[in-house]
């Protein structure tokens, strides 16, 4: 299996049924009609998108859940103005009809309206396709075979003593989108996505304890839930969960204090999201996103002198990487996945750029994070996957963990809470170990690291190279309003974090 298909190929994979649709004839009569109407730009977006879920309780089937939504967007530039509209129809008729409400709801906005909107150029790419590459189809797998899978999982974890209760679920998601602009390019694309995990729960007699598998959602098929590819040790993560579950149990509570830090991608991936991925996005540093999610720190008058973090910190935007949740050929305005930096040796040296900031603000040309979640939304500038590279000389973590006298060595996701500025944080995990003198001395419990952003990243020491490199990420990120939801990716590896203030969680709550 090959990441890269040719257009033909790609073109091959989508969804016949969907194939079969009135593509190209719906996007010509819409671009027609608002052309004809005095539009300068028009977008047309015909998907569809389709989300399958399993889950077991203790062993028991509690069902596997389908749902598919298709649907027609069309976006238009009336004298500077926006304008969209949407309707559940996909034929010529139905796709003139929203083309000429968009025109209406641009006219009707124009009063309105503070600034003409301008959008940066991009070459045309007509006839263009692109796909994930999955081994096996995670629709084509019959219901019965995705609960046997999670029932043998959840009954493996029921079988030790210090499991009481399990959790466990499979989820796949897929949107397919055919996208054509007045400009001449058209693009058909098809994005597919999986993520399983499983829960264990110890109750004892001050309550209760859980931990689940660090799989990272990824853009691959079937064979990633399955282990089939060897992307993710399904079988040696599970064989030890009950014992790290019962080792949490009885681990001692942390002493509150500054530690240096070694930070697994399970964990990591989320600092980044929140304190990189959301600060970079140039809407919120410009203040568009105030009103809901909040502004950023990281303003554009900082650009290319603001010290993000130490010199090793080198985080990229990228459209391009493979298995990344917000992989793509295209955005959807037509802009061809790109990578580029965005912060280099420590350094603020880029944002996150849709047509129009790119236009607006100086910087040429999109580099390819525009995206609506539904038809029925309008395209908006989300996030890329944003990484943290490796160090090409980095060690593995016996390396790392080697030069690290008091410290805590966390792994997993858990908790967080930053404030609308993307300033000062804290973030819990699921599993942390006390490092004395290089080595892991057992686990402790109840730990939170807390820091504003600058400062943490300054306080990087060390990088993994790139064997500890690994891609997390959400399904779920949210913003704007209406609300909607990407699927994005994280990249990074084992990274070393000098003097962090540790908070013990659990006195935090009482206090």
């Amino acid at each position: 299996m090959t990441w890269a298909l040719t257009d033909a190929a790609a073109r091959a994979v989508v969804e016949p049924d969907f194939r079969a649709l009135p593509l190209a004839s719906s996007a010509d009569a819409a671009l027609s009609r608002a052309r004809s109407l005095g539009a300068e730009h028009c977008d047309v977006r015909i998907s569809r998108e389709r989300v399958r879920a399993a889950r077991t309780r203790d062993g028991r089937p509690l069902g596997v859940g389908l749902d598919a939504t298709t649907g027609v967007g069309v976006r238009v530039l009336v004298d500077g103005v926006w304008g969209f509209a949407s309707g559940d129809r996909v034929d010529p008729e139905a796709a003139r009809r929203t083309a000429e409400l968009a025109v209406a709801m641009a006219r009707v906005a124009a009063p309105a309206a503070a600034a003409r909107v301008s959008l940066a150029d991009e070459p045309v790419h007509a006839d263009r396709a692109w796909t994930t590459p999955v081994a096996v189809d995670p629709f084509s797998v019959p219901d019965d075979e995705v609960l046997d899978l999670l029932v043998a999982r959840s009954a493996r974890l029921l079988a030790s003593a210090d499991v009481h209760h399990v959790d466990a679920e499979a989820r796949a998601f897929r949107d397919i989108t055919y996208y054509a602009d007045s400009a001449g390019t058209s693009t058909l694309q098809q994005r597919t996505r999986v993520d399983a995990s499983c829960t264990a729960f110890r109750v004892g007699d001050t309550g209760f304890d859980d931990m689940s598998t660090c799989a990272p959602p990824t853009a691959r098929g079937w064979e990633y839930v399955t282990g089939a590819d060897g992307a993710w040790d399904w079988e040696a993560e599970l064989a030890q969960l009950p014992d790290w579950l019962a080792e949490k149990a009885a681990a001692p509570s942390v002493e509150p204090g500054r530690y240096d830090l070694v930070i697994d991608p399970t964990n990591l991936w989320l600092t980044i999201h929140e304190s990189v991925g959301h600060a970079t996005e140039l809407d919120r540093a410009l203040g568009y996103e105030a009103n809901y999610a909040g502004t950023s720190f990281a303003t554009p008058d900082q650009l290319g002198t603001l010290q993000y973090g130490s010199p090793l910190m080198h985080v990229t935007g990228d459209r391009t990487a493979e298995f990344g949740l917000a992989t793509v050929g295209h955005d959807h305005e037509g802009v061809a996945a790109q990578r580029w930096d965005i912060v280099r040796d420590g350094l603020l040296v880029g944002y996150q750029l849709d047509r129009r900031m790119a236009a607006e603000h100086g910087f040429g040309r999109s580099n390819g994070c525009a995206f609506a979640d539904a038809a029925a939304h309008v395209p908006m500038q989300r996030m890329p996957n944003v990484s943290l590279q490796p160090d090409p000389q980095g060690g593995d973590l016996e390396r790392l963990l080697a030069g690290v006298e008091d410290g805590l060595y966390i792994v997993g996701d858990k908790s967080w809470s930053i404030d609308m500025q993307r300033y000062n944080f804290q973030f819990t995990g699921q599993r942390f170990w006390r490092v004395r003198s290089g080595r892991l001395a057992g686990q402790v419990r109840d730990v939170a690291y807390q820091s504003s952003t600058p400062a943490f990243w300054r306080s990087l020491r060390a990088l993994g190279g790139p064997s500890t490199y690994l891609l997390g990420g959400a399904l779920n990120c949210g913003k704007a309003q209406p609300g909607q939801v990407a699927p994005v990716s994280h990249g990074c590896p084992i990274a070393v974090f000098e003097g962090v203030n540790v908070l013990n969680a659990r006195q935090e709550g009482r206090a």
